[in-house]
């Protein structure tokens, strides 16, 4: 039996062959075979000797149970207890073959029955035909010549059974044909029973029992039952394997037997008698023109395994079969033919000796060959065709791998029970470890990790069946200009997830295995063929299939991510081609927070804690961004991390892409075409952001995306890049973006204040600081304090205005009155940066685009709203811009500190003459105007200085025009506007029409304060005709005429104007002399109303006075009189009494007197005629 041990187990290697030359030449073998059961040569030359005695002993032998002697040339189809069978079941063509007999009998169907007597007899003559010690000699006979060749087999010593062992580990390499014909056929005799398989009993007697396997006593004769005595044992090593519930451990000598026989019969599906009894229907269904041999069968069969009309029970043997080559690569005859001088070429098959070693696993050489795929190395076609179709067989069915149906037997029961047919069940766990579906137990995690890296579907789509059927119409319609199964389909499908293109199932699948893929950059086959030098350099990487605990793979990116954006040393940077490729999958993953796993493992809680409700593509990350301040820090770390990296590259968030394209194509094509770590695009888009191709979804990703940069100034790449320096400097230990912007602002407008030479902030800061300022003006929300200040102001009074286009901001404005005092003291600062520098003026600079570059083009960004305000009312200027500067003007009317220019120019008078109105408020509060109004009168008096008096007097002939530049006047006076000039004011243009309207209705006026306003505008129009609009037209041909070479100001062409009129020579026109007539009406009337207050408002009066000169030339006339009367008569009265003191003050105070006084030459007419004057005539004569 020792001798025997070798050669029926490596006997079994031949139905390799036998198949085929069966299916395939039958008649050459049947004649071959004949020779051994007959002693003459069918071809009419003799047997050898040997040979003829060998047969003749086995063949009597054979029937050596029956009662009568065999002939030599005994045969099958003689015995009486065959013939029935043999007539019913076999051609007659085949009866003169024992083997072909044999053959034909032992492998009908299960449902055929055989006669009890002709199964023994069958029996006997195999088990005598394969034990008889003499069968090495024929072996010597039929292969003299290619023993001599094969040197291997020479030096087998003869008679220890070995030589027919060597003949069979070489029979690739027989060219004889009666020897192949001979070593191939024999084999078929032994796998009719496990038995006949020498050593087999021995060995596995013990758990053949346990597992009850079937009976291995020589009585039982059901030659179909041998087979699933192997299958029982092969199912229960799965069972082991798999370390199911109640499994038993299999001794290892079985288990190497068992192994053996599954290597060994790895070439014909016949010769697994299990699989070939179950599965033969299906084969003549699924694979009719399948040749048999070398694996094509069962190949044919795995192929088919899952479809509808696969038996079950074939599709169980065919599923146990895949299990055995999972453990052991040689289990397939194609693979292990294919890939041997491959794995022999990069040592992946290091110990033969041990079948089910390390080496051995499927899980092993795939990974070993895919390795020095990936690293560029040349492996045969035919072997990378071999490995592809085992991978595409592990993604398609779980249970082939035994740590998956191990470690994740409870979430398979849980969430996936039932859906084991392509790929389904590994899909499904896949949306678990996603966490889509409850948590996962993180040793069944790390089996889906390994199964996914063996299979590695990322270089081949294909490879995942449930992935390919889902996404076959989005690759036809978005891949179609890729090539079927390169690695680029993957990064397609990706790039069209969330499009109109994807499909929702196609969607699934591919998030599911892109989680998987994304936690090792190895799996990624265009990433690592582009990096793999880059991160053996920076990342200190091994080998694709070797692992490194110091930085695990899933490390490994994020390493080449920070040295494609953060390095700066010259030799730590990137390869072009490798940071292309970090680019790609950084767009990828900004997909889906779970693509990110540094992301996804420190910031779980906080998405569960904050973001439990954001399910939408992309809102998870803007969720995080969003709740900075409140996540953990290792979380915050690294949103932080991502979000600067996105502020240098935008292009990362693909998403906001697609969503931006129009805006990108119009306005942004070239700086995406070209930007290269700057942050143009995003600049860009928030310049762009209100144009008529932006949409919605863009205008909100830009506007988030703002909103976070405001949080740390490093989010902002530009900004970060141009002040860097600059804030370590000058605002240390500030984060916050608009912190850091009001701090360096603050500095600049310091040192331009100061007229420092040299700016503390450097000129490329301060080009960036300029372009942050005005970004941060478009948003109420990219200013937290005045945000957070007006909240409940917004929601008050203004609802439903959008926040874009600093429309919040415009409505807070306009609704200063209404507010808060804490939001009107933030906007009121707002507006004094704003008036300060109009280029900060949103919605000024958005509504006069147009008018700035025609009139405005060589102002500087300060004097812009200046220039405006001199071009209001060109023909040409735009209405909607003359609204808005007409808007700024009555803002800048309503306090001087909203006013540079004003402010700058009246430095010295407002403490001078307004210094009561300064005290009674305090610094946060507004003025309504009271200091223009206070200088106002000042200039009527023509106290001011030059600078402030051209700046009062331009002020003075805007508000002449438009009513509602004068806050005092609109404050005290909005009940008599609405009453008295309501046509007026509704007038689309303001020409002055509500002022003179008032001034005619002053005796209509019954509230002080409005009175009051009205007598001060009738005070300054005598000081400037300018100042009245009205008699301003309706003189300008008299003043043209007569007036020309008189300067303005200071009433110079009013007295002027004033002296024509009392002119009988000079004519003017009767519309000026009939306004002219009015004013002297209305000032007449304000002198009587409003009397001057003491001795310096009356000298003031006189000096303000139309007729100013006339009147010091009388009164210097008069005392030029008394002094020389004095002079040479001496006092010739007696002295005057108090009384008489008294009486004379009031003369001089009489109204009459000031009338007089005010009207100037007019009042010439009739002095006397007021009865006070004549009282005091009278007096003085007493």
């Amino acid at each position: 039996m020792a001798d025997c041990i070798r050669v029926p187990l490596l006997l079994l290697l031949m139905c390799i062959v036998s198949a085929r030359l069966i299916r395939g030449d039958s008649n050459a073998a049947m004649k071959h075979v004949g020779h051994l059961d007959n002693p003459q040569n069918p071809g009419g030359g003799p047997v050898p000797a040997g040979l003829n005695q060998v047969l003749s002993e086995r063949n009597q032998g054979a029937g050596a149970s029956l009662p009568r002697k065999r002939s030599a040339g005994w045969k099958l189809s003689e015995e009486a207890v065959c013939r029935d069978d043999l007539t019913r079941l076999c051609p007659k063509h085949s009866w003169n073959n024992n083997l072909a007999v044999l053959e034909c009998l032992q492998d009908k169907k299960e449902e055929t029955e055989i006669a009890a007597e002709c199964n023994h007899l069958l029996w006997n003559y195999k088990l005598n035909l394969t034990t008889d010690p003499k069968f090495e000699s024929v072996a010597m006979e039929v292969c003299k010549t290619t023993i001599s060749e094969i040197k291997e087999c020479a030096v087998e010593e003869p008679g220890k059974g070995y030589l027919v062992s060597c003949l069979v580990d070489h029979r690739s390499n027989i060219s004889d044909y009666q020897c192949n014909q001979y070593i191939t056929k024999m084999t078929t005799i032994v796998f009719g029973n496990y038995r006949l398989i020498c050593g087999f009993t021995e060995k596995c007697r013990e758990d053949i029992n346990t597992l009850r396997c079937g009976s291995i006593s020589t009585e039982e004769k059901d030659i179909h039952s041998q087979g699933e005595v192997i299958a029982c044992l092969e199912k229960g090593l799965v069972r082991e394997a798999e370390e199911q519930p109640g499994a038993h451990p299999i001794k290892e000598n079985c288990k190497k037997a068992i192994m053996r026989i599954a290597e060994l019969s790895s070439d014909d599906f016949h010769l697994d008698r299990y699989l070939y009894f179950a599965c033969r229907d299906d084969r003549e269904r699924f694979c009719e023109n399948t040749l048999a041999g070398e694996g094509r069968v069962y190949k044919c069969l795995f192929n088919h395994k899952f479809e509808e009309a696969m038996s079950e029970r074939c599709r169980e043997a065919l599923t146990t079969r895949q299990k055995l080559i999972a453990q052991d690569y040689k289990v397939s005859y194609s693979l292990a033919k294919a890939c041997k001088s491959d794995l022999r070429k990069y040592r992946c098959s290091v110990d033969t000796n041990m079948p089910r070693a390390r080496e051995a696993r499927l899980s092993y050489l795939l990974l070993c060959l895919e390795s020095a795929v990936h690293r560029g190395r040349m492996v045969s076609g035919e072997c990378q065709g071999e490995m592809m179709d085992y991978r595409r067989m592990l993604m398609e069915d779980f249970s082939l791998s035994p740590e998956i149906v191990l470690h994740c037997r409870s979430e398979i029961e849980g969430h996936c029970s039932g859906l084991h047919r392509k790929g389904r069940t590994l899909h499904c766990l896949m949306r678990v470890g996603r966490g889509d579906m409850g948590a996962i137990d993180q040793t069944c995690q790390r089996a889906l990790q390994a199964l996914i890296q063996e299979a590695d579907p990322g270089a081949d789509y294909r490879i995942d069946r449930a992935l390919n059927e889902a996404c076959e119409s989005v690759i036809q319609t978005a891949c179609k200009h890729i090539r079927n199964g390169d690695p680029m389909i993957l990064s397609c499908l990706m790039e069209h997830l969330y499009t109109e293109k994807m499909v929702e199932d196609c969607e699934h699948r591919l998030l599911e295995l892109q989680y998987f893929i994304a936690r090792d950059w190895k799996l990624d086959p265009i990433l690592y063929k582009k990096c793999q030098g880059d991160a053996s350099r920076l990342c200190h990487t091994h080998g694709w299939n070797e692992t490194n605990e110091m930085m695990p793979a899933g490390a490994i990116f994020s390493c080449l991510y920070r040295h494609a954006y953060r390095s700066v040393e010259q030799g730590r940077r990137l390869s072009r081609d490798c940071k292309v490729e970090v680019q790609r999958i950084l767009h990828q993953r900004a997909l889906d927070v779970k693509l990110d796993p540094e992301l996804q493992k420190r910031c779980m809680t906080d998405l569960g804690k904050w973001c439990s409700e954001k399910t939408e593509p992309g809102q998870e990350l803007e969720c995080l961004q969003d709740r900075l301040e409140d996540l953990v820090s290792e979380c915050r770390e690294v949103v932080a991390n991502l979000t600067e990296l996105e502020s240098e590259d935008i292009q990362i968030e693909a998403l906001l892409m697609r969503a931006c394209e129009p805006v990108i194509q119009a306005y942004c094509h070239e700086v995406a075409d070209n930007q290269i770590d700057t942050g143009d695009l995003m600049e860009c888009l928030v310049q762009n952001k209100h144009q008529k191709e932006m949409n919605e979804k863009c205008a909100v990703g830009v506007t988030h995306f703002q909103l976070v940069q405001i949080k740390d100034f490093r989010f902002s790449y530009k900004f970060k890049t141009a002040c860097k320096e600059d804030v370590l400097k000058l605002c240390p230990n500030i984060k916050k973006k608009v912190d850091v912007v009001i701090c360096l602002s603050t500095t600049v407008r310091n040192d331009t204040l100061q007229d420092i030479k040299e700016q503390r902030v450097s000129v490329k800061c301060r080009k960036q600081l300029r372009v942050e300022e005005v970004e941060m003006s478009e948003d109420i929300r990219l200013d937290p304090e005045l945000y957070d200040s007006c909240k409940q102001d917004m929601a008050k009074l203004c609802p439903n205005v959008a926040y874009g286009n600093a429309q919040v901001i415009e409505c807070l404005k306009e609704k200063k009155h209404s507010l808060t005092p804490r939001c009107h003291q933030r906007i009121f600062k707002l507006q004094e940066v704003e008036m300060a520098d109009p280029d900060l003026d949103y919605q000024l600079i958005r509504v006069c685009k147009h008018m700035i570059k025609r009139f405005c083009t060589d102002s500087e960004g300060k004097n812009v709203l200046q220039c405006l305000k001199q071009n209001k009312n060109s023909e040409l200027m735009d209405p909607k811009c003359k609204q808005m500067i007409t808007k700024r003007q009555i803002t800048q009317n309503t306090d001087y500190r909203l006013n540079p220019v004003l402010k700058k120019a009246c430095k010295a008078d407002i403490p001078k003459f307004c210094n009561s109105i300064l005290g009674k408020v305090t610094a946060d509060s507004e003025l309504e105007g009271q200091v223009i109004s206070c200088l106002k009168l000042k200039y009527a008096d023509q106290r001011l200085s030059p600078d402030c008096e051209d700046q009062i007097r331009v002020i003075l002939q805007e508000s002449a025009l438009d009513y509602r530049l004068d806050p005092q006047l609109q404050l005290h006076c909005t009940d008599e506007i609405t009453q008295l000039c309501p046509e007026e004011a509704a007038a689309q243009e303001q020409t002055g029409q509500v002022e003179e309207c008032l001034k005619v209705n002053l005796l209509k006026i019954k509230q002080e304060p409005c009175k009051k306003e009205v007598l001060n505008i009738l005070k300054e129009s005598k000081a400037d005709i300018f100042v009245d609009p009205v008699l301003h037209t309706a003189c300008a041909l008299d003043i043209k005429h007569h007036c020309a070479a008189i300067p303005p100001g200071r009433g110079r062409q009013m007295s002027c104007l004033m002296e024509a009129l009392q002119d009988k020579r000079v004519r003017l026109q009767p519309e000026c002399k009939k306004r002219l007539q009015d004013r002297i009406d209305m000032w007449s009337y304000a002198a009587k109303v409003a009397p001057a207050e003491g001795f310096a408002e009356l000298a003031m009066q006189v000096m303000t006075s139309p007729s100013k000169n006339y009147i010091l030339t009388v009164i210097g006339t008069a005392v030029a009189l008394l002094f020389l009367m004095g002079l040479f008569c001496g006092r010739f009265t007696k002295r005057v009494t108090q009384e008489l003191k008294d009486r004379w003050i009031d003369f001089i105070h009489s109204p009459a007197v000031l009338g007089f006084i005010a009207v100037g030459l007019p009042g010439r007419r009739r002095p006397l005629a007021e009865p006070e004057m004549r009282l005091e005539a009278g007096d003085k004569r007493k």
